[in-house]
């Protein structure tokens, strides 16, 4: 078990007459003592190269690599302690299961009986214990993923690296390994950092999430925190399935140009949503740096924070469905907006099986209500996040 610090990590690849590529931006971070971190972000996003920075494939252009406070820039990757699973199994196809466990072992001159418990041990925790006369061939794409996780695990290293070792198993073998990694975590207590694009994992596994996005860290924290307190658009828009709903919006002025409870609202070229009607009092407005009359914003709304309802009077959002996607107890219905540029937009709803708008078929014109606290808003420029 340890702690790893990054600090000010930088990576730039290329230059000196080629094209150069800054992969990854004045990364900061702390990984707690048995803490299980994962990073997350689109493809090309740098947690990948921040990933080999960590296991010594990769040289830092500029910044600091601490694994218990020790710098560990110019060690090699065997010198750090360090175990780490890859995309691709890379199982040897002459060695059985017991083969793979024992390598690491051997090399490490551990005696045979200590070899014969720790493979047992390891085997019982990634239940492969029956497979252990087994190869390569005769394995399926879990079992295979599991041996390989096991050959690094059985080292009992400091730290755990893994990326994306799920991507090339099918959902329910992600689902029964993805089960297994996080016990047999919890079990050992290991250090862990984990790479993937897919935030169902991320969501599922983590203690500690990193979003990352054009080589930067955007955000680090908890998944619940995650999900429901987006530091900025970009965040918002990647966390959660569907997506949230954007529109550009600006807050409503008064007759004297200040925001106040009787002009409390967010005005797009479609519709009007009172903020007063949404539980959000002038109080949670007023002061906020970006919250002035006419600044200009953008509106977030989670699918499950929208409801579907029959066409009504008022100046609230309303479209027409364009599509029912049934989800066993749920549906996902895409409303395309009515009115002004929100004409353009597509807003997703995750409604239930039963209740409000479990009538709602192609073609028929909706009300939509937002949830009350169910608003987020974001600074057009920066995509910061005000409210």
């Amino acid at each position: 078990m340890a702690t790893l610090k990054l600090e000010l990590l930088n990576l730039i690849y290329g230059g000196q007459g080629t094209p150069s590529t800054h992969a990854v931006r004045d990364v900061d971070l702390v990984v707690g003592d048995g803490e299980f971190c994962v990073f997350l972000g689109p493809s090309g996003c740098g947690k990948t190269s921040t990933l080999r920075m960590i296991a010594g494939l990769e040289t830092p252009t500029s910044g600091v690599v601490r694994l218990d406070g020790r710098v560990i820039n110019d060690l090699y990757p065997g010198e750090r302690d360090i175990a780490m699973v890859f995309q691709s199994y890379a199982l040897y196809p002459h060695l059985t299961v017991r083969g793979h466990l024992e390598l690491p072992l051997k090399a490490q001159r551990v005696p045979k009986v200590e070899r014969e418990r720790r493979v047992n041990e390891i085997a019982d925790l990634l239940q492969i214990a029956d497979l252990l006369e087994a190869r390569p061939r005769q394995l399926s794409g879990g079992q295979a993923q599991r041996t390989a996780i096991g050959r690094a695990l059985i080292r009992q290293p400091r730290l755990f690296l893994l990326d994306e070792p799920l991507t090339n198993l099918d959902a329910r073998l992600r689902l029964e390994t993805r089960a297994a990694l996080k016990r047999l975590q919890n079990e050992l207590s290991i250090t862990t950092i984990y790479v993937t694009h897919d935030q169902e994992e991320a969501l599922s596994l983590a203690d500690t999430i990193v979003v990352m996005n054009d080589g930067r860290v955007q955000q680090v924290a908890t998944p619940h925190e995650l999900y429901g307190h987006p530091v900025n658009r970009f965040v918002a828009g990647f966390i959660g399935t569907p997506p949230m709903n954007f529109v550009a919006a600006t807050i409503h002025p008064s007759a004297n140009g200040q925001v106040d409870e009787s002009s409390l609202a967010l005005v797009t070229t479609g519709f009007i949503l009172p903020l007063s009607a949404q539980g959000t009092a002038a109080s949670d407005v007023r002061g906020r740096s970006g919250l002035v009359p006419g600044a200009a914003l953008t509106l977030g709304v989670r699918p499950e924070d929208l409801i579907v309802g029959p066409l009504a009077g008022g100046d609230g959002p309303r479209g027409r469905v364009v599509v029912v996607e049934p989800q066993g107890d749920e549906r996902i219905i895409s409303v395309a907006l009515t009115g002004g540029d929100a004409a353009q937009t597509v807003w997703k709803v995750r409604a239930p099986k039963r209740g409000p708008g479990v009538n709602v078929a192609v073609g028929d014109a909706v009300g939509l209500t937002v949830r009350p606290r169910g608003l987020r808003l974001f600074d057009k420029e920066t995509e910061e996040r005000v409210l």
